[in-house]
């Protein structure tokens, strides 16, 4: 079977920047901080007391009396989705609906959900415990709530691989729609854990950032003085359509999807190796998948999470596999303005990389002061950079050595 084309046809996001792609693209590209004090508990006692939380975002506004049935998790991905397949111009009435599927990722799913329930449990006894607390707390909620909502009957589930989920949900939709099985795939993920167990299980880890006192300049990949993540909330969606499906409706085309690549480190489960030869793997399949030399990628999207281990590992392995080109690479860091998604970072950081390619324009990785000698690529320091985009990567690091690449290029014809 020959393989089809797959293009981006539609994109939604909610950020710390706002609900919608517009506004989150423009703070992007203006190299904004989301970054602040955490405002839906008291982080008195946590190390870290800083996120990019998303602040204005009325879930009873958008859903109603349904919103009780959705964790925060949830509602996030739901209206990205929403907002993506407005974007797209798609008439699901008008399609077979066993030929469109979701496939999306989160981390650790309904966390608000788990918290809150067991403050019922332990306070008040098991009687009062939501009759909404599973359905609420699973992580395929995510898809399933989007395929009700737009009578999608294909192929439906969530991925979970900690930071690299969206990203590994982002492949195998991709696949899904190249060979054949559906024409039509919304993917990327959600993930909602700005809570006080979070933070706390992530600080004691020593893996987050404790610049309390400067959060716009706390999280900084690449940097010499980096200290750790920051965490953000929110979802990226996309919609990715089969190029003469898109073509014979006169979709507008964002950017093409043309390689995935995924392995595992099988070293340590928090920790990368430290020549990052998973991540380069990753990067290798994702080109050789979608039969493109390295030479032709101009940009990527770095995992970049501004922690020391991650950002000298990746810097190494994307040394390993471009050599020399690897001084012409445009690099940067998402995670430097919105914060670490965890399972969600992937699907927005492919909402942004896609309109980066269609506008020719990189985001900066904001708070570069300072190089660091294992870090040694062109980060596209503090500004972004107008420049058009051949091909970019979009890489996506998890707990438990998962490494995955994705390739997406302009369309070329």
């Amino acid at each position: 079977m020959s393989r089809r084309r797959v293009v981006v046809t539609g994109l939604g996001a909610v950020c710390c920047f706002g609900n919608d792609v517009p506004t989150i693209w423009e703070a992007a590209k203006a190299g904004r901080s989301g970054a602040r004090r955490v405002t839906r508990f008291d982080p008195s006692n946590i190390s870290c007391q800083i996120a990019c939380e998303v602040r204005d975002f009325d879930g009873q506004a958008y859903f109603g009396r349904e919103a009780k049935k959705l964790d925060l998790f949830s509602q996030y991905g739901v209206v990205a989705a929403d907002e993506a397949i407005a974007a797209s111009g798609l008439d699901f009435e008008k399609e077979d609906s066993y030929r469109c599927g979701v496939i999306a990722g989160t981390g650790i799913g309904g966390l608000i959900e788990m918290e809150s329930q067991h403050t019922i449990l332990r306070d008040k006894g098991a009687r009062r415990v939501s009759p909404f607390f599973v359905p609420r707390l699973m992580g395929n909620a995510l898809s399933g709530h989007i395929s009700i909502r737009h009578g999608l009957r294909g192929a439906n589930y969530v991925t979970v691989s900690a930071c690299a989920s969206s990203s590994h949900a982002l492949g195998l939709a991709f696949h899904a729609v190249r060979d054949g099985l559906s024409d039509i795939m919304v993917t990327g993920g959600a993930e909602a854990t700005i809570t006080e167990l979070a933070m706390a299980g992530f600080s004691n880890m020593k893996a987050m950032s404790k610049r309390n006192d400067e959060p716009e300049r706390a999280s900084r990949p690449f940097d010499r003085d980096r200290d750790g993540f920051v965490m953000g909330d929110g979802a990226g969606m996309l919609v990715f359509e089969e190029l003469e499906h898109a073509k014979a409706r006169g979709a507008e085309i964002l950017a093409e999807v043309k390689g995935f690549g995924m392995t595992a480190d099988a070293h340590h489960i928090t920790a990368p190796t430290p020549e990052g030869e998973g991540p380069a793997q990753a990067m290798r399949q994702a080109l050789a998948d979608g039969q493109v030399d390295r030479e032709r990628v101009t940009y990527i999207n770095a995992h970049g999470t501004s922690t020391p281990l991650n950002d000298a590992a990746e810097t190494r392995a994307i040394r390993t596999v471009f050599g020399e080109h690897a001084d012409r690479l445009c690099v940067s860091s998402s995670k430097s303005m919105v914060g670490h998604l965890l399972g969600g970072s992937g699907g927005l950081e492919t909402v942004l990389t896609a309109r980066m390619i269609h506008d020719g324009v990189i985001n900066p990785t904001i708070n570069y002061e300072t190089p660091d000698p294992d870090c040694d690529l062109d980060y596209v320091p503090n500004e972004s950079r107008e420049t058009p985009i051949d091909h970019a990567l979009s890489n996506s690091l998890g707990f438990g050595g998962h490494n995955v690449s994705v390739l997406f290029a302009r369309l070329d014809g």
